[in-house]
C-alpha cells in the first residue's frame, strides 16, 4: 500500500471517526477537548483500519466463493479508488445526508467490485457480492465495537430520584 494510500485512508478514518463523535460530544456538554482529540484519534485509526481492510475482506470471500482459489496479487486499494472512499467519509457528517453517505459507499463497494472482477473467475456481479458482504460484515462490526466502547465509557453513578 502507497504512502499516498495510507495517508487518504487516515483521513478518512478520522472524518468518518468526527462525524460519529461530535453528535456525541454534543449531547454530553462536560466532555473535555482533551477526551474528544483521544476519542477522534482513537475512532480514525479505527476507522481507517476497517477501510484498509475492505478490500482484503472482500478478497476473503471471493477465495470462498471461487472453488480453485484465484492466483495473483490480492486486491488493494488505489489513489483513485480511496479518493470516493474519502469524500464519502467527509460527507459521514448525521446532518449532511445519510442517504448521500450510503450511494457513496455503494459507488465505492462497485469501484472494487471492478478489479475483483477482472482477477476471479466471479463476474461483476458475484464480485459485487463479495464487496458488500465485506463491508456489510465490517459495518456490522465496527458498529458492535463503537457501541460496546460508548457502553464502557458512560461514566457517571445514576442519580437518585427524588
Amino acid at each position: 500500500m502507497s504512502t499516498v494510500v495510507v495517508v487518504l485512508l487516515l483521513f478518512a478514518g478520522v472524518s468518518e471517526a468526527a462525524g460519529r463523535i461530535l453528535p456525541l460530544a454534543a449531547g454530553r456538554p462536560g466532555m473535555s477537548r482533551h477526551t474528544m482529540a483521544g476519542l477522534m484519534v482513537a475512532g480514525g485509526l479505527v476507522e481507517g483500519a476497517v477501510f484498509a481492510l475492505w478490500p482484503l475482506t472482500t478478497w476473503t470471500m471471493a477465495e470462498l466463493v471461487v472453488s480453485p482459489p484465484p492466483s495473483g496479487a490480492a486486491l488493494e486499494w488505489t489513489p483513485g479508488l480511496v479518493t470516493p472512499l474519502l469524500l464519502s467519509a467527509v460527507l459521514a457528517f448525521p446532518l449532511l445526508g445519510p442517504l448521500l453517505h450510503l450511494l457513496l459507499f455503494v459507488g465505492v463497494g462497485a469501484g472494487l467490485a471492478g478489479p475483483l472482477a477482472e482477477a476471479t473467475d466471479l463476474g461483476w456481479w458475484g464480485a459485487a457480492g463479495c464487496v458488500a458482504v465485506a463491508g456489510a460484515g465490517l459495518g456490522i462490526a465496527v458498529e458492535a465495537i463503537r457501541r460496546l466502547v460508548v457502553r464502557i465509557s458512560t461514566t457517571g453513578a445514576p442519580e437518585a430520584i427524588a
